[in-house]
């Protein structure tokens, strides 16, 4: 029988099975993870091996990578970096960008949004792939964001207002993403677009200044 993860002193484990369905996954996945090295080798008790929450909050978090489309191959990867603690911007490679992953405890967590830190803030934050969980650490996708998030916080804006106004943005910046390699794939090659990165860049930073100076002057009543 799998530990009762209440009981005081006690570290939930689980067999193959009990896994399995903790995770929604067959046990022939489960499996097959192990056997990948996506997950940790269980520990074993004479015959029976024991896996434990490290082991479904790792498949929990495949399952969510896997929805945002990234493959096996760079799951692998990535799971290959949290466990030799490497730097997951080593692997930018695989899917280019410019931020920089933070890895955090839940206390960390913590002191960076006080009283947001709610089920439902950590939920929105996952689903829109801020968050992610990696055993008893929890890394958020940029640095960046991470910061910007929390100074909005600390001049009082709600945290589910900052991610709900993120969402909006994701959309928006997805629409200028294609837009952008779209241009790139039109007039030059696919290898060009990390290099003319900075330039569409700089158009969204003058845009969004500008959009912001109009929308002053029309709150003050000035013409524009």
């Amino acid at each position: 029988m799998a530990q009762d993860e209440t009981a005081p002193g006690t570290k939930r484990e689980y067999r193959m099975e009990e896994l399995a369905k903790a995770a929604g996954i067959t046990v022939r996945t489960v499996r097959f993870y192990r056997e990948r090295g996506l997950i940790k080798p269980p520990r074993r008790e004479g015959r029976i091996a024991w896996y434990d929450r490290t082991h479904l909050d790792r498949l929990r978090t495949i399952a969510s990578l896997l929805d945002r489309g990234h493959t096996l191959n760079g799951i692998s990867e990535l799971s290959e970096a949290f466990d030799r603690g490497r730097d997951v911007g080593e692997l930018l490679g695989m899917q280019p960008t410019e931020e920089v992953p933070v890895r955090l405890s839940a206390a960390e967590l913590a002191d960076y949004f006080a009283d947001d830190v709610t089920p439902e803030n950590l939920q929105a934050a996952l689903d829109l792939g801020y968050l992610g969980i990696d055993g008893e650490e929890i890394v958020h996708i940029s640095r960046r964001l991470l910061d910007i998030s929390a100074a909005l916080v600390r001049e009082g804006i709600p945290l589910a207002d900052v991610l709900a106004a993120a969402r909006r943005v994701r959309d928006h910046a997805d629409a200028l993403a294609a837009l952008f390699t779209d241009l790139v794939a039109a007039h030059a090659s696919g290898k060009d677009v990390d290099r003319l990165r900075p330039l569409a860049k700089g158009v969204v930073e003058a845009e969004l200044s500008l959009a912001i100076d109009r929308r002053l002057e029309s709150s003050d009543g000035s013409p524009g």
